[in-house]
């Protein structure tokens, strides 16, 4: 154990579930409880589930938690593939809860990349989500069907780019170099905390390598286009309460350089109802790990 490193309030227990060809490693923390729903935590892009367990830790209530790793990251058995494209999210969530809650609602919390998924997914089959949360899923610009051949042609190029290169994510000598990596992308995030996720973000090869747990084709552009009116039919169907979270320093006009805002986003949340804020001061984009305090305040005052 590194110097310092964050000490776990609330241990998780891991198991695998069959899904769609996968072995989906799913962590749990808590165990049903009569007349709750449970609460369901899906992460971001290049994250994995354990991401979540400073937010847990927070939570004052006891509560069933389920937290999967995606196809592709974490302990999840990785596809053989070179490209994930966004409907496989969808339905790998909708096997998940088939097994976890079959008969009943869920509460339903994405973060980033699981945010879009969960919004999307709730107005696909509203009458399985009976609360909504999105922690910083913002989606993605507006694209015009002009773009199609120019996104088929990229796409195809970097999956030639992937095949000619063996293209794999940057190897660490040790576990401090990934902790490092990860203060390197988020300079707010603490070293203990840094140092409890590096291994769990990363596994040692036979080489004695430390490697993210994330599969190299996920760097792969979509070949399909961001179709808002398609996000907007589903929006217009969700049904559950929601609650759409934002970090004080958020970073969507750094990534898009102005191509989509805040603005557009907050245009797009009006297809929602009924629909509330919810702010993070003093955080970034990784708000459940800069202030899981304040995040699970707002999670469990809004699933009250």
């Amino acid at each position: 154990m590194m110097l310092g490193m964050y000490q776990v309030k609330k241990p998780s227990r891991c198991e695998f579930v069959p899904i769609r060809q996968l072995n989906y490693h799913v962590r749990l923390w808590g165990h049903p409880q009569p007349g709750q729903a449970p609460l369901f935590l899906m992460h971001g892009w290049m994250d994995v589930s354990a991401s979540f367990q400073f937010v847990v830790d927070a939570l004052q209530q006891d509560r069933w938690v389920i937290a999967p790793d995606w196809r592709g990251y974490g302990r999840t058995h990785t596809p053989d593939t070179d490209h994930f494209w966004f409907p496989d999210y969808l339905a790998d969530l909708d096997f998940l809860l088939d097994h976890y809650s079959p008969d009943a609602p869920i509460d339903l919390l994405g973060h980033s990349m699981g945010g879009n998924v969960v919004m999307q997914y709730a107005g696909i089959f509203p009458e399985r989500v009976r609360r909504l949360i999105n922690l910083e899923g913002f989606g993605m610009a507006r694209t015009q069907p002009a773009q199609a051949p120019g996104r088929y042609a990229k796409w195809i190029g970097q999956l030639k780019q992937f095949h000619r290169d063996d293209l794999e994510l940057r190897a660490y000598p040790d576990l401090d170099g990934v902790s490092q990596r990860l203060r390197k992308t988020n300079p707010r995030l603490s070293s203990d905390k840094a140092d409890w996720l590096a291994g769990e973000w990363a596994e040692q090869d036979a080489q004695g390598q430390w490697r993210i747990l994330g599969h190299s084709a996920h760097k792969i552009i979509n070949a399909t286009l961001y179709r808002v009116e398609e996000v907007d039919a589903l929006f217009k169907r969700i049904t559950a309460p929601t609650l759409v979270v934002e970090a004080s320093e958020n970073s969507i006009h750094e990534w898009w350089k102005g191509a989509y805002t805040l603005d557009e986003f907050h245009e797009r949340l009006t297809s929602v109802a009924p629909l509330e804020m919810g702010h993070v001061t003093e955080a970034g984009h990784m708000l459940h790990h800069d202030q899981p305090q304040q995040v699970a305040a707002l999670i469990e005052r809004f699933l009250a």
